[in-house]
């Protein structure tokens, strides 16, 4: 079966299988490096900057201790940035996964072994995990995490080495996936807002999409940018989007809220440059989306629907609970004061 005719998850399940089969052994031996030299911050470090080549397309590397707490500089491709010492990431997604592994682990050793991946011929990547992809803190890009477990000579878990990664920057799939053509369950628009108040209001409820809006829009401007979507709905209050990409452009693809708030989608999507002659610059695109979260978020019974963007046609398109629908060019969307939208 070519990649063309998996599924969305079918794709991004064989691009993670590769990676894991790529990192393991290098992180495998970063791993048990940093176990001989515990405790020395600068023969770790040594060991960082010897393993950073042998780890493809790696952004950071770091070592943290069981706790979630960085005990090594990060290793990148500028040397040792000694900032991130001591930098608690007990809260950051990839590090509370690998924790609840390590506890499933020491609770039940024997069953939990099974559920290594695997690296072929039989053999089982122990001690390490591909996170889910996550929204980074600084670039506010997809990115993943590879941790292996640093081991004791006893076999209890020391700490962490963690390899950070820019989803861009990691091999694509080949083609794009083939969507479902099953019949879905579409909801309205507002399928959980109250009988009208008025004619053409209704009054808002917060949508799955709404509470997961910060990943929603950051997964839509990478699947813009680096992917070759050009034309973008999305559906607030029924938590769907629909895209069309330059590879496939007369198909849409429609993507649900699981789907939407998983940045790893985008490892289903062939790579693809920024089109030259797209009517919406590049940098502007996240600007757009932002300013869809603030028009989504204003109080009231007047509501932002739906957003669409079409880069290149240049143009931003809105649909309010009052029965309106605006058609605009990009730039004025941007200048526009919100308290415009609110008194229509």
């Amino acid at each position: 079966m070519t990649a063309s005719q998996k599924s969305l998850h079918g794709t991004v399940a064989q691009q993670r299988d590769m990676m894991t089969k790529m990192l393991y052994k290098p992180l495998r031996a970063l791993g048990n490096q940093c176990a001989d030299t515990w405790g020395d911050r600068t023969a770790m470090e040594a060991a960082l900057q010897a393993a950073f080549a042998s780890v493809p397309y790696c952004k950071f590397l770091y070592v943290l201790d069981s706790n979630g707490r960085q005990i090594t500089s990060n290793m990148s491709q500028d040397g040792l940035l000694g900032e991130h010492f001591g930098r608690d990431r007990s809260d950051r997604p990839y590090v509370r996964e690998a924790m609840f592994e390590r506890d499933a682990l020491t609770n039940s050793r024997v069953q939990h072994y099974q559920q290594w991946g695997e690296i072929g011929e039989g053999g089982q990547a122990a001690d390490f995990l591909l996170c889910a992809a996550y929204i980074s803190l600084r670039a506010l890009r997809p990115s993943l995490t590879a941790i292996h477990f640093v081991r004791g000579s006893e076999g209890a878990v020391l700490g962490f080495v963690g390899a950070d990664f820019a989803l861009r920057d990691l091999p694509q799939a080949s083609a794009l996936y083939e969507d479902s053509r099953l019949p879905r369950r579409v909801d309205a628009d507002h399928p959980q807002t109250s009988v009208p108040l008025e004619r053409g209001e209704l009054e808002r409820i917060a949508s799955k999409m709404d509470a997961h809006i910060d990943t929603v829009i950051r997964v839509m401007e990478e699947l813009i940018l680096v992917h070759g979507v050009y034309h973008v709905m999305l559906h607030f209050s029924s938590s769907q989007a629909v895209v069309w990409v330059a590879d496939d452009p007369f198909r849409y693809r429609l993507l649900a809220i699981n789907e939407l708030t998983n940045p790893g989608i985008c490892l289903a999507y062939p790579k693809c440059p920024y089109p030259k002659d797209a009517l919406i610059p590049a940098e502007r695109v996240r600007e757009i989306f932002d300013n869809m979260r603030t028009l989504r978020s204003v109080g009231g019974r007047f509501f932002l629907l739906i957003g669409t963007i079409n880069i290149f046609n240049g143009m931003v398109s809105l649909s309010f609970s009052s029965d309106s629908s605006h058609y605009l060019p990009y730039e004025e969307f941007l200048k526009t004061d919100y308290v415009f939208w609110k008194e229509e």
